[in-house]
């Protein structure tokens, strides 16, 4: 079985992504090269639009392909929407659903979901005890794990950023982590990556 500490330590996906498993920079080191992440997906609907953040890097952080990273369109203003992760490698056939192995482990990872910008807001719509082990076992923690999420925009509109950010064993009881306060969580980052995104 994967681990997901495996797959990347680090993406940015605004202009530049930056990778800790293979990064511009020389004094970058890996956590885990094992593995190979090609994909993660963040889909937002309102249940009348969609829109959808994409990285994609089909030979992964050790190959020689640049990276690309998307977003359909903008979000509308006032609006709530509900939110999923994917996160995929697709090199196998068909391709491996890493998702599996982030519920298997839930209690060891929480997503979260950071931004500053335009007063927009996230809420988890998932905990543990949405998962089971990899014996079948269910969790019993309300803990949040952050595979489902909402996303709210305000009347403000503009460009700005939305991060993120898969933790590995973060300390869930800190201070603020429940809510997805990332500043106490801790842990150690298998994937962090930010896109540009713009509200109108």
């Amino acid at each position: 079985m994967m681990n997901p500490r495996k797959f990347l330590a680090m993406f940015s996906a605004a202009a530049t992504l930056v990778f800790t498993a293979c990064s511009d920079d020389d004094d970058s080191t890996p956590v885990n090269d094992e593995e190979l992440i090609t994909t993660m997906e963040v889909t937002l609907t309102d249940g009348t639009d969609t829109v959808t953040l994409r990285f994609f890097d089909e030979d992964g952080a050790d190959g020689p392909t640049a990276p690309t990273a998307t977003v359909s369109g903008a979000f509308k203003a006032s609006t709530t929407y509900n939110g999923s992760i994917s996160i995929l490698n697709e090199t196998e056939n068909p391709a491996e659903n890493v998702n599996e192995e982030i519920e298997e482990e839930a209690d060891e990872h929480q997503f979260f979901y950071v931004t500053d910008d335009l007063g927009i807001t996230t809420a988890y719509t998932d905990n543990e005890s949405n998962y089971e082990d990899a014996n079948g076992n269910a969790f019993t923690s309300m803990n949040p794990v952050g595979i489902t999420f909402t996303l709210t925009t305000t009347a403000s509109t503009g460009d700005g950023n939305l991060r993120v950010v898969l933790r590995h064993e973060p300390n869930k009881d800190a201070t603020g982590v429940s809510d997805g306060d990332i500043t106490n969580a801790g842990g150690e980052p298998d994937v962090d990556w930010t896109f540009d995104i713009s509200v109108e």
